[in-house]
């Protein structure tokens, strides 16, 4: 048969066989991210055969992901990440079964989505998404790999195994908001989240066929700088371990209540002669690429490094590519400027394209 064969380096390996595989091919995996992290898990996990491939992100293929998302091709820029891993996963092996969710994993969702998987993969890039993950495979006692990635440092763990310690174990609160930058803040070298997202892999095989020694009550921590590497070990928590429900919000601590607007209500500002700032974060290249006229650049990064200047006179309207490192902004400039009125410009330029076109576009 086809299948046997495909598997065959598989099933010949000791320790594995085809008890490993068959274990592997009636399970099913939940990818909760379909970036630099989710990648490599989904690229690998379908090619091994697990039966069924859940994948969940509700963002689109951006040109500044192809250096480390190498499922995604140029040609498929703006295309939900999803609906292009499906492309990938179906000509890769279409023998597995394979669900995508072209949505953001959110508190009404999680439960619902969570239970009908053996185990889920943290792929996300963010502290909400994390506890989120976190309570809800405790509810539903169901183990999930983690993975996380900070300049050229990677961490990895498996949580919530055969009753072993759970995220919040290990950190039982979250950081204060914009304390942890992200990779849109600080920057990724390409291969840094695939190394990461493999060993998150391998993980997921290990506990999906009982083959080798999960990363239970483990976390390891790599530099790939130095090549260095060492375990921390995690206690277990029992108050960790018996969540009865999912907390009303998973908002980072410090973040207050956001001003918003939408593309429409944005573009009727504009119509009106509303007076008022528009603010982009994205970085230059972004920006030099497309940008809504009167749209003042300065790049998240520089927002975090040096002093900057900003009139409270008027309100700022706050964007960046879909709406995220906005938010972020709002934060830090909150702290430089306190009587400042910012407001998200919602689904950032991106949502502007898709419902305005080329309106008050600038090349």
């Amino acid at each position: 048969m086809l299948d046997s064969k495909r598997y065959i380096r598989q099933t010949q390996l000791l320790d594995f066989g085809k008890t490993g595989q068959d274990k592997l091919h009636q399970s099913r995996v939940l990818v909760i991210g379909a970036g630099g992290l989710g990648v490599p898990v989904i690229q690998y996990l379908s090619a091994m055969g697990v039966g069924t491939l859940g994948i969940m992100d509700g963002d689109t293929v951006d040109l500044s992901n192809l250096h480390r998302q190498v499922i995604y091709q140029s040609s498929q820029v703006g295309m939900p990440k999803v609906a292009a891993c499906k492309e990938w996963v179906q000509r890769q092996n279409p023998s597995i079964g394979l669900q995508v969710y072209d949505q953001f994993l959110t508190i009404s969702n999680a439960l619902e989505t969570i239970s009908t998987y053996d185990l889920v993969i943290d792929a996300t890039d963010n502290f909400e998404a994390r506890y989120l993950i976190n309570d809800a495979c405790v509810m539903l006692n169901k183990s999930f790999v983690y993975g996380a990635l900070q300049g050229f440092e990677g961490q990895v763990s498996v949580f919530n195994y055969q009753q072993g310690p759970t995220y919040r174990c290990l950190y039982p609160n979250p950081p204060d908001a914009g304390q942890i930058p992200d990779c849109n803040q600080s920057g990724v070298l390409g291969i840094v989240p695939g190394i990461i997202g493999s060993y998150q892999a391998l993980e997921a095989v290990k506990v999906l066929t009982d083959c080798g020694e999960p990363l239970a009550g483990k976390l390891l921590v790599l530099d790939l700088k130095t090549h260095s590497q060492y375990i921390i070990r995690i206690r277990t928590n029992p108050l960790n371990q018996h969540l009865k429900k999912l907390q009303h919000s998973y908002a980072l601590a410090s973040c207050e209540w956001e001003a918003s607007i939408s593309v429409d209500e944005l573009s009727q500002w504009m119509i009106t002669g509303r007076q008022f700032n528009l603010l982009d974060v994205r970085e230059p290249y972004e920006y030099h690429e497309a940008h809504l006229d009167r749209a003042e650049s300065i790049p998240l990064s520089e927002i975090q490094t040096r002093t900057i200047s900003l009139s409270t006179e008027l309100p700022w309207v706050v964007m960046c590519e879909v709406g995220s490192r906005s938010k972020k902004a709002i934060q830090l400039l909150k702290n430089q400027f306190p009587d400042a009125k910012l407001i998200n410009l919602e689904g950032g330029f991106a949502q502007w394209c898709q419902e305005m076109g080329n309106l008050h576009l600038e090349k």
